[in-house]
């Protein structure tokens, strides 16, 4: 069986990403949660004793480490086909926009920290913040609209639905502006059982890690917070 490895379900979304594909697909793995310890970068040293990178998510699959979420899906994919979409299209669309996720959209992971327990008043949104929130809108709609939904890349939950998931909780979290077509697809990624079970299990969790607080409040005002006390 699979291991995977993450940090805090509260803070880290590139974790989230395998986690949520794995669990909505009913890939089978052993969860090991490891917690951030000390902020950005301070977890390295802990983090190198399963992830040749430091870094977490890792997939672990007998003697191979697989250490980024891109490759693990590709990974999975060559053992799992609903992954990615069946049509070639679809899955090249797919692929395209999860790239585009891994790499990009740059002012909302950093206006925007992934905090699945806060909700956040922003005090103003910047140019890079509007221009990241124009073009997530512009991808969902052509997905949903070209692929006929209730996913982006048609009928079925796959890999670029994962990758788009931490969105959804920070769309939740700082009511950021989207079309009612994304915003209903943001509150359908919300309300899958995997989305659910990992919201749950992140309110639940009794860590505080200082730098990730900041990073979540650093341009807004806090409205409210439903994690354990």
């Amino acid at each position: 069986m699979f291991d995977l490895y993450i940090a805090n379900k509260n803070y880290s979304s590139w974790s989230l990403r395998p986690w949520v594909l794995m669990k909505a697909l009913e890939i089978p793995f052993n969860e090991h949660l490891m917690p951030f310890e000390g902020g950005f970068g301070a977890s390295y040293e802990a983090f190198k004793r399963f992830s040749p990178s430091g870094l977490v998510p890792c997939l672990v699959d007998g003697e191979t480490a697989v250490w980024d979420s891109l490759a693990i899906a590709e990974y999975l994919a060559e053992q799992h086909a609903n992954v990615w979409p069946s049509d070639k299209g679809a899955r090249a669309w797919a692929r395209s926009a999860s790239a585009e996720m891994h790499s990009g959209f740059g002012a909302l992971r950093d206006d925007c920290s992934m905090n699945c327990g806060m909700r956040v008043d922003l005090n103003s949104l910047s140019s890079k913040l509007n221009a990241d929130m124009a073009r997530l809108d512009a991808l969902w709609q052509q997905g949903l609209e070209r692929f006929g939904g209730p996913f982006l890349a048609g009928k079925h939950f796959t890999a670029v639905d994962a990758f788009y998931a931490p969105v959804a909780f920070r769309a939740q979290t700082f009511n950021l502006p989207l079309s009612g077509a994304s915003q209903a697809y943001v509150e359908r990624l919300l309300a899958l059982p995997a989305m659910q079970a990992w919201y749950q299990a992140a309110l639940e969790e009794s860590w505080r890690e200082p730098m990730h607080e900041a990073e979540t409040l650093k341009n807004g005002t806090l409205k409210a917070d439903y994690r354990k006390s």
